[in-house]
């Protein structure tokens, strides 16, 4: 099994920053791809941010330029910086991490709100 848990989410003003941070652990062999999707009410769970094999990134449109999307693989984390935050921003994050071609593991979630 794959364990990952996140951290960092909270209430920041519209213009701010937070960063996010994930810990894997557990049979992480062979998994490939890791990132960070969310789910804001009444809408569906999309991509924001992954790292892909080879070193390539993805990032989605909403957030090119003001998310970044790093890994520290002696620490099994993968983090996300979130700056210039907007309040369509606000939703909850999920940490994940799959095999190319196998399972796909899920964090708990970490709320994100950005209000003035």
């Amino acid at each position: 099994q794959v364990q990952l848990v996140e951290s960092g989410g909270g209430l920041v003003q519209p213009g701010g920053s937070l960063r996010l941070s994930c810990v894997i652990s557990g049979s992480i062999s062979g998994i490939e791809n890791m990132g960070w999707f969310r789910q804001a009410p009444g809408l569906q769970r999309e991509l924001v941010a992954a790292m892909l094999p080879e070193g390539r990134t993805e990032y989605a449109d909403s957030v090119k330029g003001r998310f970044t999307i790093d890994r520290d693989n002696a620490k099994n984390t993968v983090h996300l910086q979130m700056n210039s935050l907007k309040p369509e921003d606000t939703a909850v994050y999920f940490c994940s991490a799959w095999r190319t071609f196998g399972s796909r593991y899920w964090g708990q979630g970490t709320q994100v709100t950005v209000s003035s």
